[in-house]
């Protein structure tokens, strides 16, 4: 199990050290928010989803089927990716492949800081993590890899000039 949960590291890092943006700014947020709604409504996502940038929330939304629980997990996965400069789903996972439980080694208050898949830094190149992007809602693996599809989707579009 731990080669399972170190390889899954070994990507992570790797989506990390790759999906950095030429730019991003509140009007990129609001396209990147909406495109990802309307995939998640597509697919009938029940997640929420939320982008900032700073400590400025500049998207937001819910999506049928999810709760209020859900805005909570956000805010505390975007605590951990704000605070590590990583995604949550890669500090969660360093944890664990370190022998180490996030909850209790992380000595932050787990009513806060939660280091569960689901939001990813929004890193600017030659600048460094500006914000976050995340959402709540499906199985922490599954919340990872929907918002690492739409950043490199977004990340696409903006090295082609769209």
């Amino acid at each position: 199990m731990t080669d399972d949960i170190a390889a899954q590291l070994a990507r992570v890092e790797a989506e990390e050290a790759d999906v950095v943006l030429p730019r991003f700014d509140v009007t990129d947020a609001w396209t990147l928010g909406t495109r990802m709604r309307e995939a998640a409504a597509d697919r009938r996502l029940p997640i929420v989803i939320g982008i900032t940038l700073g400590e400025a929330r500049v998207f937001h939304t819910a999506l049928p089927g999810s709760s209020a629980d859900n805005d909570g997990w956000l805010d505390r996965k975007t605590r951990v990716a704000r605070r590590y400069g990583r995604s949550s789903f890669g500090v969660g996972l360093s944890f664990r492949v370190a022998g180490r439980d996030f909850d209790t080694d992380g000595r932050l208050d787990t009513t806060q800081y939660a280091a569960h898949g689901g939001v990813f830094p929004i890193t600017i190149e030659g600048v460094g993590v500006v914000g976050t992007v995340g959402v709540s809602g499906l199985p922490q693996a599954e919340d990872h890899a929907f918002v690492v599809e739409h950043l490199r989707a977004w990340q696409a579009d903006a090295a082609s000039g769209r």
